[in-house]
């Protein structure tokens, strides 16, 4: 069983968001925590906070769910919109620039076990 969470419109340029993505897949849950909380980067409680919720719909899902058999099967991040904004430039110019947003996915899955 699968169980999905996603955070949308977060403020960070997805290119940083994937730095951080990249750490957590395929490993187990409560790996996947440690590593987030040791992470020193911005976006790494968000995320931390996306894995949290996916585990959380997982158990929600499934009484019998087993939150240590739990590992992050797919964690992907996807462009959001752009903020268009001007900055005021010399000689009454004006320079265009784009804030980025990402979109955060983490989808934890159960292992089979083994006999």
């Amino acid at each position: 069983m699968t169980s999905k969470a996603e955070a949308r419109y977060i403020r960070v340029s997805p290119q940083k968001a994937r730095l951080v993505v990249d750490l957590i897949r395929g490993q187990q849950a409560d790996a996947a925590r440690v590593t987030l909380r040791n992470t020193n980067k911005r976006i790494a409680p968000t995320v931390l906070k996306v894995l949290e919720s996916a585990i959380a719909n997982a158990v929600d899902r499934n009484e019998e769910t087993d939150v240590d058999r739990l590992f992050v099967s797919e964690a992907y991040v996807h462009d959001g919109p752009r903020m268009k904004r001007v900055r005021p430039a010399p000689m009454g110019r004006a320079y265009r620039y784009q804030r980025r947003l990402a979109h955060i996915v983490v989808k934890v899955t159960e292992k089979e076990a083994e006999e």
